[in-house]
């Protein structure tokens, strides 16, 4: 389940704005408020299956658009990639100060903290 929920928030984070305003507000309050069918239902004075109706669609929307662009599948993959280049820079950085290479090091530390950054965006 929480494999199925972080999906979920990975498509509304990327896809979201391509929803309507009801399909971003039920959806939000279904995966990320963690209300039920039930009290969507009951807030917005429509049927359970009304407001299991909107968030099926939009679920639809939003796997229909990952599936087309991949964009969070090549997220993922750069994400790991970025991972592995700071790995490697770091231990370019210990080679370099054994080498006694401050230019090489200064390169080191660069790449090092230009991937460490976008990691973090």
């Amino acid at each position: 389940m929480k494999n199925q929920a972080y999906r979920m928030a990975m498509l509304f984070d990327f896809y979201g704005d391509i929803l309507t305003d009801r399909q971003k507000e039920f959806y939000d309050l279904y995966y990320n408020e963690d209300l039920s069918l039930g009290e969507i239902a009951e807030n917005y004075g429509i049927t359970r299956q009304g407001v299991r109706d909107v968030i099926v669609r939009a679920e639809a929307v939003l796997t229909e658009l990952e599936d087309k662009t991949g964009l969070i599948k090549r997220f993922h993959t750069m994400r790991g990639q970025l991972e592995q280049v700071v790995q490697d820079a770091e231990r370019m950085v210990q080679l370099a100060s054994r080498l006694d290479s401050a230019e090489l090091e200064l390169l080191a530390l660069r790449v090092r903290d230009t991937a460490g950054q976008l990691l973090k965006e």
